[in-house]
């Protein structure tokens, strides 16, 4: 038998980049948290916001213990606020 059949998947656009989009393996840089004026704020979810920003730049591994860490906060503020 002759001819050009060759098992396999059906022809597919080759992978890359996406068009418009980031490399590969390159990360967007994080939004900035937003400003919120005379608004109360609580400096830890702040700063549970803040860990979950700056583990975006983190190495999987990494954002795992920064995520579970401010999880931890935010879980324990909550917690507290519902008590007084």
């Amino acid at each position: 038998m002759t001819g050009s059949y060759r098992p396999g998947p059906p022809p597919a656009p080759r992978p890359g980049p996406r068009p418009g989009g980031p490399p590969a393996g390159v990360r967007p840089a994080p939004a900035p948290v937003e400003e919120l004026g005379d608004t109360v704020r609580h400096p830890a979810v702040d700063a549970a916001v803040q860990a979950m920003n700056n583990a975006a730049a983190l190495s999987p591994a990494d954002q795992i213990a920064q995520y579970e860490a401010a999880y931890e906060t935010l879980r324990e503020t909550l917690a507290s606020i519902d008590q007084t």
